[in-house]
């Protein structure tokens, strides 16, 4: 007897299970005020951590940089798409998945977290430039 693929079509042997953030560490992430990256070196060293703003929408946890695609730490994601990050006093590996499908959102979201507090500074985050720099954070 032949059994046939699943109906997505993969082989179950290939299938690779995602890991997903826990809810604490959606909190926690999401309630942080920054989130420090550590981008992974193509001889998978750490670059130095560097600190940024973090916002939470859902289950996801997004960053960007507000100097854009052209700043170091963003170039340095490019090389493995993966990374350290410490927020909240949460430490995980994650892969680094750039994205402008949330654009709107990460922007109601740096808006609604930062805007009170950093009034002058919030409208860098979105600029043409910082929304080009939007990066998705999954566990890994």
């Amino acid at each position: 007897m032949t059994i046939g693929k699943p109906p997505d079509g993969l082989d179950p042997r290939l299938r690779v299970r995602m890991a997903t953030w826990t809810p604490d560490e959606l909190d926690r992430i999401g309630g942080a005020e920054e989130l420090t990256l550590a981008c992974v070196r193509a001889d998978a060293t750490l670059r130095p951590p560097v600190t940024m703003w973090v916002v939470r929408i859902g289950d996801e946890i997004y960053v960007r940089s507000v100097n854009g695609r052209g700043s170091s730490w963003f170039r340095g994601v490019g090389v493995r798409h993966e990374a350290r990050i410490a927020s909240g006093g949460v430490e995980r590996d994650v892969t680094v998945v750039e994205t402008d499908a949330a654009n709107d959102a990460v922007d109601a979201a740096y808006t609604e977290k930062y805007g009170r507090r950093y009034k002058a500074i919030v409208p860098s985050m979105l600029t043409a430039a910082a929304r080009a720099a939007t990066l998705r954070l999954e566990p890994r």
